[in-house]
């Protein structure tokens, strides 16, 4: 599939449409490959209802449909609770799982995942529902390498497809809502910020007070683990893309992207350049001039890296080491895959995973700060 995370000087999006360079520029693309998952698999929660308490909380559920999901490309109906669920994209199948429901077909992490094609995170919450990928519940795995999978979808027999974030086309939508019905993003492609993805899946899928006590469960989380670095308290910062091979090699994420969201929500300051630029843009980056990098002023930048020496490269560039943080000895250079992965494709699983490790490099960053 294309990809939101990482944005190429000819990467775009068109309101009909998203357009974007392959997820894997530096590592090629990974290998595609469909699971031989049985169909006879049906979502579930934690396990089968054996006792009344379960009872009442299925009957509960199931008395909130039908219910109407209101999106970029209209309303979606779910007419009764899915018992089938196939999700697409990142961070939607995240949402489900941590609910409690197993999806019966999901993506591959075919860029930041491991040798299941999945992810720490999905792999521990799985491992609790006793469906861990080799397992006989485990989802049914689908590459998306080369887009939507509307053949394996389809073979799934799905009652609901969930893709409250992803990057759905008009055409994608339509296609797929031949399938069954479709839960597309709300407004912008790629915009949806993780709270809202699992409102929105929580409405889905029955289980809206559920969602509610998720959403308000991460957050104290993360603000238990933000509170033990108040150095990043107040901070400014820009999170982009530098390519030091390339000399057009800037992208600025704009404040409609996660990375920014979450960085804000943590209670740092989103560089008042970067803020001014993104009023009225439905773009999640935008390009900048590497001649320009010098305007690029925040206390700290954040970025990603295929490996350590890129993130030399960039401080010994003679154009971007001249952005401000960089320059001050202020950059986050991240260059581990999944925790790139975690961060960019946030949710409520992802997370709480990657705080022990990505706080500790933003409050470094925040030390060099003069």
């Amino acid at each position: 599939m294309t990809s939101p995370l990482f944005p190429g000087p000819s990467a775009g999006r068109g309101t009909a449409g998203t357009t974007r360079r392959t997820l894997l520029k530096t590592a090629g693309k990974a290998t595609a490959v469909l699971a031989a998952a049985a169909l006879s698999l049906t979502a579930c929660s934690t396990g089968p209802v054996s006792s009344t308490a379960d009872a009442g909380a299925t009957a509960s559920a199931s008395a909130q449909f039908p219910v109407t999901i209101k999106h970029a490309f209209g309303e979606t109906t779910i007419k009764s609770q899915p018992k089938r669920v196939v999700t697409v994209s990142w961070v939607n199948d995240d949402v489900a799982i941590a609910l409690g429901v197993v999806p019966v077909g999901v993506p591959k992490n075919e860029w930041g995942g491991n040798s299941k094609g999945s992810t720490p995170w999905k792999d521990a919450a799985l491992e609790k529902l006793g469906a861990g990928f080799g397992s006989e519940k485990a989802p049914a795995q689908f590459s998306e390498a080369d887009g939507i999978n509307f053949t394996e979808i389809a073979r799934l027999n799905p009652d609901v497809i969930l893709g409250a974030y992803s990057g759905l086309t008009a055409e994608d939508y339509k296609k797929l809502s031949e399938i069954a019905p479709v839960v597309a993003h709300p407004e912008l492609a790629y915009g949806t910020s993780w709270q809202d993805s699992t409102s929105i899946i929580g409405k889905a899928l029955g289980k809206e007070a559920e969602a509610a006590k998720l959403i308000s469960d991460t957050e104290a989380t993360i603000k238990d683990k933000v509170a033990k670095y108040p150095q990043i308290e107040g901070k400014s910062y820009i999170y982009g893309n530098l390519e030091p091979a390339k000399g057009d090699g800037v992208n600025v994420y704009t404040a409609n992207d996660n990375r920014p969201k979450f960085l804000t929500e943590i209670g740092m300051k989103l560089a008042p350049i970067v803020e001014e630029k993104s009023k009225g843009s439905k773009e999640f980056f935008l390009p900048w001039s590497a001649e320009k990098a010098n305007e690029l002023e925040s206390d700290i930048f954040v970025t990603w890296v295929p490996d350590a020496k890129t993130a030399e490269s960039i401080k010994s560039d003679p154009l971007l080491s001249q952005i401000p943080a960089i320059k001050g000895g202020a950059l986050v250079a991240d260059s581990d895959n999944t925790l790139t992965l975690s961060i960019s494709a946030s949710s409520p699983l992802s997370l709480p995973w990657s705080l022990d490790t990505f706080l500790p490099q933003l409050a470094k960053a925040a030390d060099a700060v003069k």
